[in-house]
Formats: structure tokens, C-alpha cells, sequence
């Protein structure tokens, strides 16, 4: 017989805006295409600075993508917001996603506050029945994120990956699934057994590394700066069958002193390791779960 047909597959590598935090968004998608990324994962906050019509425009001229639109959320009111006003917000960051060409819309749940727990679990439940319709109908995905409780505090109360992956599970809907950010659970030890179940649930996974366990005063550090085996954990995920957006997420001093263009510099370069083709067999066999993460 002869061979069979090799596939070539690719992680999808992206550029958060919150990396080039004191670059608009213009100068970000010049120096993104002039060091070889075809995707960024923009912020609302910088999207307002432009307009939303013009920064649509600047991404149709510059040929780059939008891997996600961060964030919308806050339904348990910890941010200071009414339920309806986050609801809102959502709907017209949802709206905001469709209009910039993101498929993807990033969702922190809010902290619990003064909350039970089952009554913060309502209040996303409900919220998430109102607005999972309405991005379904524009095209929009919307990635809830989970949180360690030591590294983000205040964003959610979902604080490990077992309960985020239940959750959305049991809300079962196509448009409703989750974002990952290996720099708050690249350490954890339930990851490798969650990946079969994890990938098929996953929206989007953010990429930074660090030193020392997570913590709200540690530095989001560029690859090989840290501790985390973030080549591993990318080709882990790849393997397993995720075909999404990997995005960096690199915030702090270091990049800052670093400098953006060092930065993205050394990201591609860095990435370009992580995403030499790996050739598959197309056959209709079920495809085999990676191994383990190694510790």
C-alpha cells in the first residue's frame, strides 16, 4: 500500500493588546505584520480609544486577524455595576466582537463578593441564557475564564479548572465555552488528566511565564523567562486535538524594560520553535490522546 497523505498542522499564535499596553492600535498592527504574526487579541479599552468602525477599517488594511475581544463580565456586581448593567455591557461587547471580525469574546464571571455561592452561580446562569442567544446569532463565542484565586482576585469564583469545565458542561451550549491561561494553571496538577474533556471545551488559551507559584504581585514574563513549560503545555494541547488561538499575554516590568519591538522580536523567535509543522496522517482512525505534561 502506499503512504498515506500527510496533513501539516500549526499552533495559531497571537499578540495581546495588553502586551504593547502603551502602543495604539495602529503602530501594534505595523509592528505585529513586520514580525510575522497574523493575529492579535485586542482590548476594549484600547478599541473605544479609535472607534470601533475605525479599528476595523486599520485591521482590514493591515490582513491581521482578531483572536479575541477582552473582556466583558462582572455579573455578580463586583466591579460596582448593577446585573442589568453588566448584561449590557455584555451585549454590546458582543455586538463590538462581531462588528471587529472576533470570533471570540473573553468572560470573567465577577468575584463572589457578599454572595453565596449558588446565588453567584444564578446570577452567571442567568446571565450567560440572556446573552449566549445573541452571540450565538453574530457569531461570537464567548470564553469564560477561570481564575486562580491567588493570581486574580476579584475576577471570578470558579478558582479551578474542574469546576469551570463542569459548569460549562451542564450549561451545554455551543457558543458558551472556556478560555485558559497557562500562566494561572500551567502548574496544575489536574491538567493533564483534563485535557480529552478540556480541549473539546476550549475557546482560546493565554501564554505567559512566571516564577514561583501564581499570585496577583507576580510578573506576566515573556517564554524562558520563568519556570513553566509553556513549549510542552503548547504542543500537550496541540496534540490533543486544540486548534485555536494561543495568545501572549506578557505584562510587567520586564517587558516593559525589555521594550515592545525586543519583545515581540523575541517572541517570534521563540515561537517559531514551537510551531514547526508536525506532520499527521489523514485516516479516519480516532485520534490518540497526548501523554501527560511531565513534571
Amino acid at each position: 500500500m502506499s503512504e498515506p497523505m500527510l496533513r501539516v498542522s500549526r499552533p495559531q499564535m497571537s499578540i495581546s493588546q495588553l502586551t504593547t499596553y502603551r502602543w495604539d492600535l495602529p503602530v501594534e498592527l505595523e509592528h505585529l505584520a513586520y514580525h510575522g504574526f497574523d493575529a492579535i487579541s485586542l482590548w476594549r479599552t484600547k478599541v473605544s480609544d479609535v472607534g470601533v468602525d475605525a479599528a476595523r477599517r486599520l485591521l482590514d488594511r493591515s490582513g491581521l486577524r482578531v483572536s479575541s475581544l477582552q473582556w466583558a463580565g462582572g455579573f455578580t456586581g463586583s466591579d460596582g455595576r448593577t446585573f442589568r448593567e453588566s448584561i449590557d455591557d455584555a451585549a454590546e461587547a458582543i455586538t463590538t466582537a462581531e462588528r471587529v471580525g472576533a470570533e471570540v469574546l473573553v468572560v470573567h464571571t465577577g468575584c463572589r463578593g457578599g454572595h453565596t455561592l449558588g446565588h453567584a452561580r444564578r446570577l452567571l446562569q442567568e446571565s450567560l441564557e440572556v446573552l449566549a442567544p445573541l452571540a450565538s446569532d453574530r457569531g461570537v463565542t464567548l470564553a469564560l475564564e477561570p481564575h486562580h484565586p491567588a493570581a486574580a482576585v476579584g475576577c471570578g469564583f470558579m478558582p479551578r479548572l474542574t469546576q469551570a469545565l463542569e459548569w460549562v458542561d451542564r450549561f451545554n451550549h455551543p457558543s458558551v465555552r472556556l478560555a485558559l491561561d497557562l500562566w494561572q494553571f500551567g502548574h496544575d496538577s489536574t491538567l493533564p488528566g483534563l485535557l480529552p474533556d478540556l480541549v473539546k471545551r476550549l475557546a482560546l488559551v493565554k501564554l505567559a511565564d512566571r516564577i514561583g507559584p501564581p499570585s496577583s504581585d507576580r510578573e506576566r514574563l515573556p517564554p524562558g523567562a520563568g519556570q513553566l513549560p509553556l513549549e510542552e503545555l503548547v504542543g500537550e494541547l496541540h496534540a490533543a486535538g486544540y486548534r485555536g488561538d494561543f495568545e501572549f499575554e506578557i505584562v510587567g516590568e520586564a517587558v516593559e524594560g525589555l521594550g515592545y519591538d525586543s519583545a515581540l522580536r523575541h517572541l517570534r523567535r521563540v515561537t517559531e520553535g514551537w510551531t514547526r509543522p508536525v506532520r499527521r496522517p489523514i485516516q479516519r482512525e480516532v485520534v490518540r490522546v497526548a501523554s501527560p505534561v511531565r513534571r
